[in-house]
């Protein structure tokens, strides 16, 4: 690391979003609801009741999502490992992850309300069980509808506030300049991490495999977190190049800074693969019907060439492009890479989910795409609109030097 305890922001750098928020929201928001309201529609074509307007949805929340998940567990692991390469990237990554959540908790109202109206949403396999499915009713005391929304309202209520009480703090600190907060954030983050670790794994419990309630995984929270730690700093990287070209930022974050970002990338492309073979070999080798009746739709129907997409695009190909140092500290072929492991997320999602609308065989609709990308549109221009208001750097951090002047050997 360096030893520049004394470097300072370059006296030029322009660390406000400025007009640059308005030109992104110009854009975003319009092609954000237009796409929404094209998936709302194609939805009530579908002719289905909405069943694959709702797994699409969900698709497209879990994929989003999985961005402020993975930064806010970035966020709260800097203090406590007492992170100095990273505090010139941290403020973005605080940005969008107190932006995101409150926005979250509204979206998820299109799944919630419906199902407290009555509506199955894409849970109709337990939502709906018949009195023939003995496992689903016992089940039932945890997966009722009622209980199910206070939990993933729940959720968000935590998260929203960590993320904030962490972003607030900081900003104190662009004021104040009291070394302090960062100590006192550094006691706070252990026992928020244990917060943040009970919730992810819950919640991905009750979102993504309580769809098929038959089936469960105990590592099936730590997959789901795997996903979002890989995502925030693929998209990390392609939003520190955007606010790069825009003119932001030019001085502070530097080829180093992206070599690190490569390297946690990489990190959590292999622990994502460690994590789902771990879950797929301890399963094939117990070969208990009840488990292995997850995998059976995703291996011997159509299905399965999504598998190898996967196998292939979210761990063989990028495992051995980002191996390379040569990879990670230039902007291009990390910018390549970033963007492809965000459609891997997506397509993880899409396996995850859409197997159990159509076990019989994969399906496609466009439907799929426009949700994804309307949440994604919406979700950038509220981080835009949000980024007005802060420093693109927590400009007295006491580390902050420290993370100027890093370097790589």
């Amino acid at each position: 690391m360096s030893a520049a305890h004394d470097a300072e922001l370059h006296p030029n750098e322009d660390i406000k979003m400025g007009p640059l928020s308005m030109r992104v929201q110009w854009i975003a928001w319009p092609l954000g609801f237009a796409l929404l309201g094209l998936t709302v529609f194609l939805g009530s074509a579908h002719g289905d009741h909405f069943h694959r307007f709702f797994s699409s949805y969900l698709v497209a929340l879990t994929t989003v999502l999985a961005i402020p998940l993975g930064g806010m567990f970035f966020v709260i692991l800097q203090p406590l490992t007492r992170s100095r390469w990273s505090p010139v990237v941290r403020r973005v990554v605080e940005i969008i992850n107190t932006a995101l959540f409150p926005l979250f908790l509204l979206a998820l109202g299109g799944i919630v309300i419906p199902m407290l109206m009555g509506s199955a949403g894409p849970y109709h396999h337990w939502v709906d069980a018949p009195a023939t499915d003995h496992l689903v009713h016992e089940k039932h005391a945890w997966l009722n509808v009622p209980f199910f929304c206070a939990r993933i309202v729940g959720y968000f209520l935590v998260w929203i506030g960590i993320t904030t009480y962490f972003r607030r703090k900081s900003v104190q600190q662009d004021e104040s300049g009291d070394h302090a907060i960062s100590e006192h954030l550094r006691v706070v983050s252990a026992p928020c991490m244990i917060i943040y670790a009970l919730t992810v794994c819950f919640a991905a419990f009750d979102l993504l495999m309580s769809v098929d309630p038959h089936w469960f995984s105990t590592i099936f929270g730590v997959y789901y977190f795997a996903g979002c730690a890989m995502s925030i700093f693929a998209a990390l990287a392609l939003v520190l190049m955007f606010l790069q070209r825009s003119g932001k930022l030019v001085h502070s974050v530097t080829t180093e800074h992206y070599h690190d970002i490569g390297k946690l990338m990489f990190a959590f492309v292999f622990f994502w693969s460690y994590i789902a073979f771990s879950q797929f070999m301890l399963i094939w080798y117990a070969n208990i019907p009840e488990e292995t009746v997850w995998y059976q739709p995703r291996m011997f129907t159509s299905w399965a060439d999504l598998s190898y997409v996967l196998l292939l695009g979210h761990f063989v190909v990028p495992f051995f492009f980002l191996l390379s140092r040569w990879t990670k500290r230039y902007r291009a072929p990390l910018a390549l890479f970033a963007g492809w492991l965000l459609i891997m997320q997506f397509a993880d999602m899409f396996w995850l989910v859409m197997p159990e609308l159509t076990p019989e065989g994969a399906s496609f609709a466009f439907m799929d795409v426009t949700a994804v990308l309307g949440v994604l549109f919406v979700c950038i221009a509220w981080v835009a609109a949000s980024a007005r208001k802060y420093n693109l750097v927590p400009v007295k951090d006491p580390l902050l030097g420290v993370s100027l002047g890093f370097e790589n050997y």
